[in-house]
């Protein structure tokens, strides 16, 4: 992900690896604590993309560089730049016409999980990233807010839906109208954190999670991601009866096949995601 622009400040905002059956996205700008510009939302747009289109790439780990932050969330200082630019700043939901739309907090239709590495700061709209993931994986270190109403700001990328969906909403509310900090315990105690480990082992343990993701067949995984998100709200009726696109291609595949003949046989599947 290459801007056209010269001298420093071409360095691409996002550093994105394949390896094996892995997506590897990490926020590239740990000298501002992993703030994002208008740019790295281009960059990240395309890594989405792409990410859905390889059909080589099964699950995304998501992170942030350095140790000190995952994302403090919007370049304010960019932001009041374009501000003194005369550029309009309205309070609005949503990227929609904003430079790397759809972002992934509002990509409803991704069908692959993505995972969350956190470690140190997670502010604002790089709270919002971690609340938009499937799974996250977090240093005690870490530590989550969505300071917005202290700026005058609206935690806007989906925040303040989807952190009162995700705990109970007072408690949403609690941190919503004050800005304050949740440590990484109480991410955990909440539900919002799959595990919560030292530092040191925030590496080894992304990498069982990511393993154990793998072990399943990749289109169980992408229907129960999308039968999950959708029948969320549903009664359960409702949701029984609802067909759901993945499940219909998870049915059909060969390795709605392959799964049940490898326990007879007695040997790993062997899954293509077909």
């Amino acid at each position: 992900m290459h801007s056209k622009d010269g001298g420093a400040s071409a360095r691409p905002r996002v550093r994105y690896e394949k390896r094996d059956r892995v997506a590897h996205v990490t926020l590239d700008r740990p000298e501002v604590l992993n703030a994002m510009d208008l740019r790295t939302h281009e960059e990240l747009a395309a890594v989405w993309d792409d990410f859905e289109a390889d059909e080589n790439l099964w699950v995304a780990v998501l992170t942030g560089a350095g140790d000190r932050a995952f994302s403090v969330g919007q370049d304010l200082k960019e932001l009041v730049r374009r501000i003194e630019c005369g550029e309009p700043h309205t309070a609005t939901f949503g990227s929609r016409d904003k430079p790397g739309w759809p972002r992934l907090t509002e990509r409803f239709g991704l069908s692959k999980p993505v995972i969350a590495k956190v470690r140190g700061l997670a502010l604002g709209g790089g709270f919002e990233l971690v609340l938009a993931c499937d799974l996250v994986v977090a240093a005690d270190d870490a530590e989550f807010a969505l300071p917005e109403a202290r700026l005058g700001l609206m935690a806007g990328a989906g925040g303040l839906f989807r952190l009162t969906r995700q705990v109970p909403y007072r408690t949403a509310l609690g941190y919503l109208m004050t800005g304050r900090r949740m440590p990484a315990a109480r991410a955990y105690e909440l539900g919002l954190v799959n595990e919560v480990v030292p530092a040191g082992q925030l590496d080894a343990c992304v990498d069982g999670w990511v393993e154990d993701v793998l072990r399943c067949a990749p289109l169980s995984v992408r229907a129960v991601k999308e039968a999950a998100a959708i029948s969320s709200t549903l009664p359960l009726e409702r949701a029984f009866a609802t067909r759901y696109v993945w499940e219909e291609r998870r049915m059909h595949s060969r390795d709605a096949q392959e799964g049940p003949r490898s326990f007879v046989e007695k040997r790993p599947p062997r899954w293509t995601g077909t």
